[in-house]
């Protein structure tokens, strides 16, 4: 990836504009994050939830490429607390009968011992709990580690109610740098969401962008886009959110897939085509 395929956060923390996702990957875990990095990718997301992330093997990938004179610093690690709901019970990785606070504590250390570093460049919240002022103690925990300087900002995930999202960023000391949400047209692709990330410089990445949008990528928008430049339409559509400043994930793993969506970066919609795709969504 060069230069212009990177945004800057509020923080100053450089993210590319495509980031290579993790999930239920299990034992391939370390070979495809390997081979991720290896082919260009330099933005790597996990989550510290056994149930549905081999975080140790993204631990393990990173570490194969760190061997082949890649720094740390030239990799975008982000990685998530996950609340007790949301694992299996089986595979809590910090004291269930402990406090929220310290459940974060424990998650993070343990997220630095599997991916074998000293600091994340994102922590993120996996989801929002039911009860704000937990949602807010949790918070309140990230802070701490990001005072303590063992983080570079801060995220929140599957989050899809503006209200919800504007007081928490209105309570919050360290204000969150990223959002991570499901773009489907069941959330009206969040678009006042969205409006108020841009307004506050919040960076906004998608999942499920691809899964979620059959009818998209089917359109003959799309197709006709896709013919022009001689690209799929996943190209077509990656590239359209990376004009947005959206960043989508990708978990493919397909050596082509991951080849075509680095290349995302090598011809540009236009004004006039953007707003075709505008219209869809």
């Amino acid at each position: 990836m060069y230069s212009n395929d990177f945004l800057i956060s509020a923080y100053g923390v450089r993210l590319p504009k495509i980031i290579y996702g993790t999930a239920w990957k299990q034992a391939r875990t370390a070979a495809l994050v390997e081979q991720a990095i290896t082919l260009g990718f330099r933005g790597i997301d996990t989550a510290c939830q056994p149930k549905h992330y081999h975080e140790a093997g993204v631990g393990a990938g990173v570490a194969a490429c760190l061997t082949k004179g890649l720094d740390r610093s030239d990799l975008y690690l982000q990685s998530k607390f996950t609340a007790l709901n949301g694992h299996d019970p089986l595979q809590v990785p910090y004291d269930p009968k402990a406090n929220l606070s310290d459940q974060v504590a424990q998650s993070f250390q343990v997220s630095l011992s599997n991916l074998q570093t000293t600091y994340l460049d994102c922590l993120v919240l996996h989801s929002p709990l039911a009860n704000p002022q937990h949602t807010l103690e949790v918070w309140q925990a990230m802070e701490r580690i990001f005072n303590s300087g063992d983080v570079k900002q801060l995220g929140l995930s599957n989050c899809y109610d503006l209200a919800q999202f504007v007081s928490l960023y209105q309570s919050a000391k360290i204000k969150p740098a990223v959002i991570q949400n499901r773009f489907y047209a069941d959330t009206q692709y969040d678009h006042a969401l969205r409006d108020f990330c841009h307004q506050h410089h919040v960076i906004y990445q998608s999942f499920w962008t691809l899964t979620a949008n059959p009818n998209i990528l089917a359109d003959a928008k799309l197709q006709n886009l896709a013919t022009k430049y001689c690209r799929s339409v996943a190209q077509i559509f990656f590239r359209y959110l990376s004009q947005q400043n959206i960043v989508p994930l990708t978990g493919t793993t397909s050596t082509k897939h991951m080849q075509e969506d680095l290349a995302i970066f090598d011809f540009e919609l236009t004004a006039d085509e953007c707003v075709v795709i505008d219209e869809l969504i």
